[in-house]
């Protein structure tokens, strides 16, 4: 009988259960039992496994985009915010109790989001970086130009996932990338066996299995789950001539300038309640879940606070501590791959990386490099630096005003005159940067320059890679620069001695195809009046002449030109995109004009003529 009695306990239990879900199921009132049966049937048996002790957490229940589902208004603004059914205040605490982290109390368009939901499979084929087109930085997209280019090019969608921040997943990441092109390069060696090497123009990925369409793809999509400083380096790559990179690396890195992937909400809310506090959304008005951009060290989200538009870059969790390992992985990946030659120096050059990219990991540097910049450019027309919102800044998130505008490459979709005066002003603000600040923003992806047509002005965002030159090296280069535009030979060689980038041992044809390369950079300030800059065909030259100096090359060059020249030749590129007709040597002569040589400011004027 007592055996009945607990049977008829169990029953009466099963039921009250059943009743409460089907009470606050939504799939009942809709009348689709379907839904009602499978989601109860998901549930029971994760009940089941977590007794057992084989899994533990919630059923994670897939929903389709929401496009406008993902900005939250906090309870702080409650003439923004209707009062809470009494459904979703339960909703809301339960996420905060299961997941034991706190959680703001926040309502989303008319609809709580359940804080363990994924409310994405797939964010939308949005560009996170540049458009398409840079690295990192960029948080202000034209809907418009996403849309045009769309039809062209073949966008990957980034993908929300949890960001590897110990040392054991980052290293698991590298390995199964490690083996994935150890497998590929295996794949596409029996292919050629069989097949026979593909007929291609670009000679060395016809060469080398390593370089197969299928290796490059690993690399990239692996690029944008690790994140982080392998990445970086990846999007620092895709600031090239398509003349300088393997076709399939091109590629590749065309799906790394789209973005690295994003972080799920709740890896996103663990970030900010370790930076900011559990009270962080006491100080906003909203705040979107969406990323406006996803980059290598962090992304981007837009908020508003006191009325004003901020945008919140928000650093991937383990991404700073994880920068030694992180290079020397794809250190290990380049040796295996054996494509690196070895005048590019690649020790020199990791070791520079690893100092830069520790700078670019700390907001409160950048907050402070920001702030400088932001006065050096006050007076500066055509120019401007949002305002650093510090009380929701710190060194692992730095919060700015929100500026819009399109990426400096869209501009080649407008008229002639608007493409020379941006051409210009990029020109201007190079030469302003390295020879009368001696302090330069050195990161050139386009996105970090936002052309707003309704005020003529560049919006100037991401001062990460922004840093100092010594003012000997400034003032040699800037000889340096004279000679190339003014053809002294003899210069140009006494200057490089000078700077580092020759050790006087260097063979006649080494030093015959550095001053060539020389020139040939010279050339759009070796005459007076506009240059046209797609005219010309300056980065082919001077990859004709970089085999040679790859070869004979005796020396790395100086650590102060990695950054330097990396922005210069973003510079020159951008205008080659754009279409740009700039007077390059009058803007040279105006800074040149009222240049101070010397240590004790003692004008000191060089041989050749700049007039």
């Amino acid at each position: 009988m007592s055996s009945f009695n607990h049977l008829g306990r169990l029953v009466s239990g099963l039921s009250l259960v059943a009743k409460e879900i089907a009470k606050r199921s939504k799939a009942l009132e809709t009348g689709d039992f379907e839904t009602l049966i499978a989601s109860t049937a998901k549930k029971v048996v994760v009940s089941a496994t977590d007794l057992s002790g084989l899994t533990k957490g919630k059923v994670r229940e897939f929903s389709p985009p929401r496009l406008n589902g993902s900005v939250a208004y906090f309870n702080n603004s409650p003439d923004l915010v209707a009062e809470p059914t009494p459904a979703e205040s339960q909703l809301r605490n339960e996420s905060s109790a299961s997941d034991g982290v706190v959680t703001p109390s926040v309502s989303v368009q008319g609809k709580v989001l359940e804080e363990d939901r994924i409310t994405k499979e797939e964010i939308g084929d949005l560009d996170r970086d540049n458009e398409g087109n840079a690295g990192a930085g960029g948080v202000a997209v034209s809907s418009e130009e996403t849309v045009a280019a769309a039809t062209v090019v073949k966008r990957r969608k980034p993908r929300e996932r949890r960001v590897p921040s110990s040392p054991f997943t980052r290293a698991l990441g590298f390995a199964g990338l490690g083996a994935g092109l150890a497998w590929g390069t295996v794949q596409e060696s029996a292919k050629r066996l069989v097949f026979g090497a593909p007929s291609s123009q670009d000679k060395q990925s016809a060469y080398s299995p390593y370089l197969s369409d299928k290796n490059a793809e690993r690399l990239a999509l692996a690029l944008c789950r690790m994140r982080g400083a392998a990445l970086k380096l990846g999007q620092m790559l895709s600031i090239q001539d398509e003349s300088l990179v393997p076709a399939p690396i091109l590629a590749a890195l065309d799906i790394v300038r789209q973005g690295a992937d994003v972080m799920p909400r709740s890896q996103l809310n663990q970030v900010l309640d370790a930076e900011l506090g559990a009270d962080w959304s006491i100080k906003l008005t909203s705040f979107d879940y969406e990323p406006i951009a996803a980059a290598s060290i962090g992304q981007v989200h837009k908020a508003t606070k006191d009325g004003m538009e901020v945008a919140m870059k928000i650093q991937y969790p383990g991404v700073a501590d994880s920068i030694e390992s992180d290079i020397e992985n794809v250190k290990l990946l380049l040796d295996y791959t054996n494509l690196i030659p070895k005048g590019l120096f690649l020790d020199r050059a990791i070791k520079v990386a690893k100092v830069e990219l520790s700078r670019e990991c700390d907001y409160e540097l950048e907050a402070t490099n920001q702030k400088r910049f932001r006065s050096l450019l006050s007076d500066a027309k055509g120019f401007y630096v949002p305002l650093v919102v510090d009380d929701l800044s710190c060194k692992r998130v730095l919060s700015t005003e929100f500026v819009s505008g399109i990426p400096i490459d869209k501009v080649a979709l407008l008229n002639q005159e608007t493409r020379n005066y941006v051409g210009r002003k990029l020109l201007e603000l190079t030469l302003m940067e390295l020879f009368v600040f001696r302090f330069m923003q050195t990161d050139p992806n386009w996105s970090n320059f936002l052309y707003e047509e309704s005020t003529n002005t560049i919006n100037l965002i991401d001062f990460g890679a922004a840093r100092d030159y010594p003012k000997r090296f400034v003032d040699d280069y800037l000889r340096m620069v004279v000679a190339c535009a003014n053809g002294e030979r003899d210069v140009v060689i006494e200057m490089s001695k000078r700077l580092g980038f020759l050790t006087g041992e260097e063979s006649e044809a080494m030093l015959d195809a550095h001053v060539q390369a020389g020139f040939v950079v010279g050339l759009p300030f070796s005459n007076s009046g506009g240059y046209d800059f797609q005219s010309s065909n300056i980065t082919h030259s001077v990859s004709s002449l970089g085999a040679t100096m790859l070869r004979h090359r005796l020396t790395p060059p100086p650590d102060e030109v990695y950054s330097l020249h990396r922005k210069l030749s973003g510079a020159f590129l951008a205008c080659i995109k754009i279409g740009a007709v700039v007077p390059c040597r009058e803007l040279l002569l105006e800074v040149y004009k009222d240049y101070q040589f010397g240590e004790d400011g003692e004008n000191e004027m060089l041989s050749g003529s700049i007039s």
